[in-house]
């Protein structure tokens, strides 16, 4: 493998790992609080892809207020699924909280099926983002260096609001105990409605960035992604910002490297993120940077 090929597989595995990283970000902040897997956060990152292609191509709006608003968007569907799916269930078993989410993750895939049906759709291009550049014998698209710079921009805001505001320090209080939190005065469905709303806006940038580099979108895009983004988060330490992070460079990384050294194994690069999932689950469940957290009786 010469030097050239090396540096592009390096910016497409960096691009990979931050969107996976962005995801499992929104995975890592709803289990953190609720101790839920919000099994319909890769429908959200498929909802904003349409929400961007609404945009520009039924409102005429130009790219980037197009952008914005579907990251909007996003967000507050993100919070509208908070409040009918998974609020009326806070203090019901958490089995009942999972079934919700996967009914809420099937319906949002039929009804864009409905609606949008199953034909893929093009994404608008942003021209300045997937023109081709060399960098000396690699092609690169500025999206491969865009992409980690925005996401490392995002989680740097996302761990300052988390560690230097009140809302964050809301957050960190209900991850640990959420009634004592909820005695001593903090509005805690407020709270968890704002983090469905960040994480929900985080998967929105990811999966509009993703219809870039993958430009077909259609309701089914956010299943492989969203279940990528679980490992990633499982292998960083669920509950864990920086894990989730890590853990989606660390997967983008493996994949890509893996199809460079093997192409013969590109057919099972899904196959061998499933089977680390697996092994983190029997030798490290907690993930790289996860703590561990005993349930209260």
């Amino acid at each position: 493998m010469t030097f050239d090929m090396i540096v592009q597989h390096f910016f497409n595995a960096l691009m990979l790992g931050s969107l996976y990283g962005l995801i499992a970000i929104g995975y890592t902040m709803v289990y953190g609080i609720l101790r839920l897997i919000n099994f319909a956060h890769g429908d959200i990152f498929m909802i904003s892809t349409y929400f961007v292609f609404i945009a520009i191509a039924g409102m005429r709006l130009p790219w980037i207020p197009a952008v914005a608003l579907s990251i909007a968007a996003t967000a507050l569907f993100g919070v509208m699924v908070d409040r009918i799916a998974y609020q009326p269930l806070r203090n019901a078993p958490r089995i009942s909280a999972l079934i919700s989410a996967i009914g809420v993750s099937f319906f949002i895939e039929n009804l864009c099926l409905v609606i949008f049906t199953g034909v893929p759709k093009p994404m608008p291009r942003f021209e300045p983002l997937v023109r081709v550049m060399s960098l000396g014998g690699a092609r690169i698209l500025p999206l491969a260096v865009f992409v980690p710079a925005i996401s490392f921009i995002l989680v740097g805001a996302l761990l300052w609001m988390l560690y230097r505001t009140k809302p964050g320090l809301a957050m960190r209080a209900i991850s640990r105990d959420i009634e004592t939190t909820r005695l001593m005065g903090v509005k805690v469905d407020r709270i968890i409605a704002l983090t469905f709303a960040i994480g929900s806006a985080l998967a929105a940038a990811a999966g509009i960035m993703w219809a870039l580099r993958y430009p077909q979108i259609h309701p089914f895009m956010g299943v492989f992604p969203g279940l990528k983004a679980f490992i990633a988060a499982v292998l960083g330490g669920i509950g864990s910002v920086q894990g989730a992070m890590i853990g989606g460079l660390l997967l983008g990384f493996m994949e890509i490297m893996l199809v460079a050294l093997f192409p013969s194994l590109s057919g099972y690069r899904d196959a061998f993120a499933f089977i680390l999932l697996i092994l983190i689950l029997f030798y490290r469940p907690t993930g790289l940077m996860g703590e561990k957290l005993e349930d209260k009786i």
